[in-house]
């Protein structure tokens, strides 16, 4: 039985109410009016952090060196040329004998990504393999995209042992259907008129796909528990499953209100939606959209009672937010406006990239030493042993500092240093079980900051050097 395994969601703390955006913009373009809020990744977030973070979440548990190789699915790579699976990977640790590769260039590409992975597990290719499917998409000021564009990643872990939804079939169809589109030098989506992405491509393609899907098992639409598919258009997402024959329990919230449309993303996260309300021997439809659609067939079995409750999904991160009321700031995080730095903030120091390989595992997976005499753990890696009752030298192990969580031990706030959220916060972390080290603060006030706090690490940008074009990537820490 080959199937999903395990899964992880992620979602930035910061929303913004679309009314806020509309205040400020509708003037331009006033029947783009969207109800709801939508999540905003944080300055120092892009697809690969939030890849990392939601597969951090799907890993929990979970041997990694079990995990074979890792499929990525962005249309908002930070790097034209450069593997971002393998940046993801390394992050996370996973060894090096696997197999990666990207998936990218439409919003479609998280399914065919699900799809392929699945199809190299059935082939005997891999044991299993970690889907990571992520975007930060943006759209022009006064769009209809700006509204309806989002962030947020979703992960999913599929194998053929311990499967909790098991793979029961897909159908696709395709098409070059120039809805949306972005050239080598466009920073954000161009679209064609609304109305015809709505009522040639949407309206039309998703119904295909689900109901070839049914058609081609042999199914009946009493047969499926849920149908999953992404809310890009809230009313005609209603006119859909009214016409293929659903009804409304049937049908998965689409959550394009709570959450917006986070591109590849969508469809696995609504999927993950599903799984968190699901019962063994339910049978779910999810379907995607772009450039065609692509309709994906699970039945949950008894595994997922294992499993319930136990993962970040969705839930938790609806729940967990903070409202961003300013509607400059939210253009300031998406560098449509360069607010003034300083000198500060125009010192970028130049980045070694063959240190950056040599020590990859200590900065990107950061990953320390632990003594094999006296287990004391330490950050950044030594040779010496810093337990003064012990001092064993070359007497070390890798160990891994990402997946654990830890409490403050001194912090302080810089408002001289230059942040596009100020203040900058800083803290020493005390590890629990051992390791104490600095890090950069982030998703967190100063005034909320407290001894004692307990905080976990998280995949960021550390700073991004645009003349070099060079993405610094480290961890922060972030309240639990």
């Amino acid at each position: 039985m080959i199937g999903i395994v395990s899964y992880g969601g992620y979602l930035p703390l910061n929303r913004i109410n679309r009314d806020i955006i509309f205040k400020s913009m509708g003037w331009l373009h006033q029947a783009t009016y969207m109800k709801g809020e939508k999540c905003v990744a944080n300055f120092d977030e892009d697809s690969v952090t939030m890849a990392v973070a939601s597969a951090m979440n799907c890993l929990e548990g979970y041997d990694r060196d079990y995990v074979d190789g890792l499929y990525f699915a962005t249309t908002t790579s930070p790097f034209k040329e450069r593997r971002c699976a393998n940046i993801i990977g390394t992050a996370l640790d996973l060894k090096s004998q696997i197999r990666t590769a990207d998936f990218t260039d439409s919003t479609s590409a998280g399914t065919s990504a699900l799809i392929a992975a699945i199809d190299s597990i059935g082939a005997g290719s891999a044991n299993n393999l970690l889907l990571c499917a992520s975007d930060v998409r943006v759209g022009k000021p006064g769009s209809s995209q700006e509204l309806s564009f989002s962030d947020g990643a979703a992960s999913l872990l599929l194998g053929d042992d311990g499967v909790i939804a098991s793979w029961e079939g897909y159908y696709c169809v395709s098409y070059d259907f120039p809805d949306h589109w972005r050239t080598e030098n466009d920073r954000t989506d161009r679209a064609w008129e609304d109305r015809f992405g709505r009522e040639q491509g949407y309206r039309k393609f998703i119904p295909e796909a689900i109901s070839g899907l049914l058609s081609k098992y042999n199914l009946q639409q009493k047969d499926i528990s849920k149908v999953a598919f992404p809310g890009i258009y809230p009313r005609d997402h209603i006119a859909i499953y009214k016409r293929l024959g659903f009804e409304p329990d049937q049908v998965q919230d689409h959550l394009m209100t709570v959450m917006g449309n986070i591109g590849t993303s969508y469809p696995l996260m609504i999927l993950i939606s599903a799984l968190e309300d699901s019962s063994p021997g339910d049978k779910i439809i999810v379907a995607g959209f772009g450039n065609g659609s692509d309709a994906l067939l699970f039945q949950v079995t008894e595994e997922i009672e294992k499993i319930k409750g136990q993962k970040r999904g969705v839930k938790r991160y609806l729940e967990s937010k903070r409202d961003l009321n300013n509607y400059e700031k939210y253009l300031a995080f998406r560098n449509f406006i360069s607010p003034e730095g300083g000198i500060r903030a125009e010192a970028i120091p130049y980045t070694a990239l063959s240190l950056t390989w040599r020590d990859r595992r200590e900065i990107l997976g950061l990953c320390g030493t632990r003594c094999k005499k006296c287990g004391t753990p330490q950050y950044p890696a030594q040779k010496v042993c810093v337990n003064p009752d012990c001092g064993a030298i070359d007497e070390m192990e890798y160990y891994r500092f990402s997946d654990k969580k830890g409490t403050i031990f001194s912090f302080t706030g810089d408002l001289l240093a230059f942040t596009p959220n100020p203040p900058g916060i800083y803290a020493v972390i005390d590890f629990d079980g051992g390791g104490r080290f600095w890090f950069d603060v982030t998703d967190c006030d100063l005034e909320s900051m407290k001894i004692g706090m307990p905080v976990e690490v998280s995949f960021r940008r550390r700073y991004v050097d645009e003349r070099g074009g060079i993405v610094g990537y480290f961890w922060k820490a972030v309240p639990v």
